[in-house]
């Protein structure tokens, strides 16, 4: 019996590399669900595997499932996701069948909030600002700007107003220059950085960072 290549993709990749020299066809398979060797490598993290599959054996690196869904929708590393939208040029903004994105299909699991920091900060105007942050670009626009990578459960959304508008709800310079330090540090995403995260959204949220009316909000399922 044949071996099954989406095991080998998930288990064994350099046992699947002579298979596809044999047949490079195999690169551009699909299951019944839609499933595909991109798709495998994507979720289990093979990078090399994945590469070797677009640029070597040229499959489409947007291939889609059933549920229409490419294979950014499974990835679990942020290395994974930015081969496949950096490297590979995967556009991150495709849509499933159920018109989300995959970052919002992954931040509605609850699930990889490192990869959902990643994706969210392209999503951002302009140039990035460390980690995404686009408050400069916000502030020009006269729109808000949404902080990446916070605690589940919790969305700080900083804008301008007039001082009218303004009156005392104003937010405190002092907590906008920590988060956003915060945000440019290079261990942001780790326990530790997102735990300094916490404290200081809680902060806020005490009433130490903004007025009584403040803008932070539960995140809407």
């Amino acid at each position: 019996m044949p071996p099954n290549p989406y095991l080998l993709a998930a288990d064994n990749p350099q046992a699947l590399l002579p298979l596809l020299a044999e047949n490079p066809a195999l690169a551009s398979i699909q299951d019944e669900h839609g499933y595909s060797l991109i798709h495998a490598a994507a979720s289990y993290n093979h990078l090399d595997l994945l590469r070797a599959l677009v640029r070597d054996f040229h499959a489409p690196v947007d291939l889609k499932d059933e549920d229409g869904e490419t294979a950014l929708f499974v990835v679990e590393t942020v290395e994974a996701a930015r081969v496949l939208v950096e490297e590979l040029k995967l556009d991150a903004g495709l849509l499933n069948h159920r018109n989300w994105m995959a970052r919002e299909k992954i931040e509605y699991e609850e699930e990889w909030p490192a990869v959902v920091a990643y994706l969210r900060g392209l999503e951002e105007p302009g140039p990035s600002a460390p980690n995404g942050v686009a408050a400069d670009a916000a502030e020009e626009e006269g729109g808000d700007a949404e902080l990446p990578g916070l605690p589940e459960g919790l969305r700080v959304t900083m804008g301008t107003m007039n001082e009218a508008e303004a009156g005392e709800q104003q937010p405190d310079p002092e907590f906008r220059r920590r988060i956003e330090e915060l945000a440019a540090r290079e261990d942001f995403q780790t326990p530790e950085g997102q735990a300094d995260l916490r404290r200081l959204v809680e902060e806020a949220i005490g009433g130490e960072g903004f007025g009584a009316d403040r803008n932070v909000r539960q995140r809407e399922e």
